[in-house]
């Protein structure tokens, strides 16, 4: 036979040629699935020295194995190691090269295994390696919302609904919003890594092996809670990799919310911040532009993350137990959104990090579109025990007024407030102090004291107990890395 007739030596006994060029090219993974050689080497330095320990295989033979995996590993990083499609997969690669190095005895490093559990398993250790990943990401971009939220704790700025003038909050509350959107994310991939942290080897290609192992040893040899319990669903199961996903995805939209908003508020028509050059592009025709594209590059690549959590649950949908080879296509998805979501972060820590709140500015848009409204509506029933729907009305019609002369609340002329007051028991009284309220825009946060509220005191407490629970909470670990 020529090379290109002979079949793959790896498991090529049951055929007399070699697959089409174009089934190579369909079937081969070596040009992503690279990417998991440390984790095909740790997982089995770890088979190799279960199989010896159980009388599987010689101590002699697991030394070499060792050995010469960690020389492999060596190679892989140095960027020695040619890589060959013919060979499909980093697995089959990895054992290539270890047969040239240590020869027969890298024939026995598959006893009791299969590549089914084997990519199983080294899928899960990366997967939770960058669940960490994640975690520390998060950590940075909650430390630069906290430290914005302590300098801003007073500073007012406008609150939206429907992205129209709603009531005043504070920069600091409104930071502290996306640290628990980013605490939620923590806890999600906290969650997911706690799941997917059983152990697949050892199942074999899906019904486990005749050969009398232990996959307990090997479990805690690689960091597992436990093996897996069932053979059929330890090969088959990509959960793990949809527990990531989402939860990325999840975050990245977080993201990209709060990437809108960097890109609203450092437009020249809300300009509610500066974002410096590090974060920031010019435009090769207009000279004076500053464009976020840092935000607006976050912003977007929410939707590769989605996308991929989307095609791997296609991928999933249809498969029958166990393993297809429709599950090769799960790893360019997660290694794509991993990527992408890990430089999602850093960017955003950065940006956070690097902005500069215009209180002033934000102050005066705090005033447009009467926000203070529904303050006067609380006074009235507060003030006179009227239903809060009757001051709503009575509110409604000053608002009004307001619109009708170009006014805000608090300029409207005193008669303004008794007319519509008229049905309370002393008008004037009440008039006078809805006026007064209505003039001090500074209550509009101050007031809201309610637990959750914009008020600064509020807000001032959530910094002190974010500080606190960033140095002591059950994610610590995480931010004093």
């Amino acid at each position: 036979m020529t090379k290109s007739d002979t079949p793959n030596r790896m498991w090529g006994g049951r055929f007399t040629s070699a697959p089409s060029k174009l089934m190579q090219a369909l079937n081969a993974s070596i040009h992503f699935d690279r990417r998991l050689y440390r984790q095909d080497v740790a997982g089995s330095k770890a088979h190799a020295a279960m199989l010896a320990s159980c009388g599987i295989i010689s101590d002699a033979d697991a030394e070499a194995i060792t050995t010469g995996l960690d020389r492999v590993a060596a190679e892989i990083e140095a960027g020695t190691v040619s890589f060959s499609a013919d060979l499909e997969d980093i697995h089959m690669n990895i054992e290539s090269r270890l047969h040239e190095l240590i020869g027969e005895p890298a024939g026995r490093l598959h006893t009791g295994r299969s590549r089914n559990d084997q990519v199983a398993t080294d899928l899960r250790l990366w997967t939770r390696e960058h669940c960490d990943r994640a975690l520390f990401g998060l950590a940075r971009v909650i430390s630069a919302l906290v430290d914005q939220a302590t300098k801003g704790a007073g500073m007012m700025m406008p609150g939206f609904t429907h992205l129209q003038s709603a009531q005043p909050v504070t920069w600091g509350h409104h930071m502290l919003a996306y640290a628990e959107m980013m605490r939620r994310d923590m806890s999600r991939f906290d969650d997911a890594r706690s799941r997917m942290n059983e152990c697949p080897l050892g199942a074999a290609a899906l019904a486990g092996t005749s050969f009398p192992i232990n996959r307990e040893m090997t479990a805690e040899a690689l960091g597992f809670d436990r093996p897996m319990a069932n053979s059929l669903d330890a090969v088959s199961d990509r959960d793990f990799v949809l527990d990531y996903l989402s939860a990325a995805a999840i975050c990245a939209t977080h993201l990209s919310r709060l990437a809108e908003e960097i890109v609203l508020w450092v437009s020249a028509q809300f300009a509610f911040a500066k974002l410096g050059d590090s974060f920031s592009t010019g435009s090769s025709i207009m000279p004076q532009k500053r464009n976020p594209d840092a935000a607006e590059l976050v912003r977007a690549r929410c939707g590769r993350i989605v996308g991929a959590l989307t095609t791997v649950l296609m991928v999933m949908k249809g498969l029958p137990l166990a393993y297809s080879k429709d599950m090769q296509e799960d790893k360019e998805q997660v290694f794509d959104a991993v990527d992408t979501l890990e430089l999602s972060l850093s960017a955003m820590a950065g940006m956070i990090a690097d902005l500069q709140p215009r209180e002033l500015t934000m102050r005066e848009a705090a005033m447009f579109g009467h926000a203070n409204a529904t303050d006067l509506a609380d006074f009235l029933v507060q003030s006179t025990d009227m239903p809060f729907r009757t001051a709503h009305r009575i509110v409604g019609r000053l608002v009004r007024m307001a619109c009708d002369r170009d006014a805000s609340l608090g300029d409207l002329p005193i008669t303004a407030y008794t007319d519509c007051l008229a049905e309370c028991h002393d008008p004037n009284a009440i008039a006078g102090a809805a006026r007064k309220l209505m003039k001090d825009y500074g209550q509009a946060i101050t007031n809201k004291v309610s637990l959750g509220g914009t008020a600064p005191s509020r807000v001032s407490e959530q910094v002190h107990y974010w500080k606190e629970w960033k140095s002591c909470g059950p994610f610590s670990h995480y931010f004093r890395s």
